[in-house]
């Protein structure tokens, strides 16, 4: 069997974590990139190590808890130092990956959530990319609701991540969570075609 690997990608409030669950309700397994780096970021003890080698100490708590505003603060006006974090959890994500791409093996297809995203064969293992879009207005709403921040916080959000129009460029399939069209059929069908 030849098994596939289907990134899947949206800007915050385009309910990207809500398509993946539908995925999951018919046993499609999903790798979710943004939840295992905060877990390798506090779980895998090389990486803790790397970490407070680059940041010192304070990047984890008295109780050995990753610190994350701390470093949320040591990070925000120093690009090089974030590229320098990243370039320690990157790689300890990527083979976090493969390794639940193996244990997988048998299923079709699956699905790999994140934020960030290059095209399918881009320098990454994906067969194809789904890109989940909803307006910008929605989106605001949906994380008022969820998040409570304010619009500004949200909108300051939305404006540093990529813009939708550089997002639906990567994309090989798109589902519209717009409230009009039906999130399950368009969903039902995409997964008819990625099992094949």
């Amino acid at each position: 069997m030849n098994q596939k690997i289907i990134g899947i990608t949206g800007g915050i409030g385009s309910g990207k974590s809500l398509i993946c669950r539908i995925f999951s309700t018919m046993n499609v397994p999903i790798y979710e990139a943004d939840s295992r780096a905060k877990y390798l970021i506090n779980q895998d003890i090389p990486l803790k190590k790397s970490i407070k080698n680059l940041l010192g100490d304070n990047a984890y708590t008295p109780t050995d808890e990753y610190n994350r505003s701390w470093v949320a603060s040591q990070i925000f006006n120093n690009p090089d130092l974030l590229k320098q974090l990243n370039s320690l959890v990157h790689p300890c994500v990527h083979k976090d990956s493969h390794n639940w791409v193996k244990k997988y093996s048998k299923f079709p297809f699956l699905l790999y959530e994140a934020a960030l995203m290059r095209a399918a064969g881009d320098n990454n293992m994906f067969d194809k990319v789904v890109v989940v879009s909803a307006p910008i207005d929605l989106r605001i709403k949906r994380i008022q609701t969820r998040d409570k921040r304010s619009e500004q916080e949200i909108k300051a959000i939305i404006a540093q991540q990529i813009t939708d129009e550089e997002r639906l460029k990567i994309a090989d399939y798109i589902i519209e969570n717009d409230d009009k069209k039906s999130v399950l059929n368009q969903v039902l069908g995409l997964y008819e075609k990625l099992k094949l």
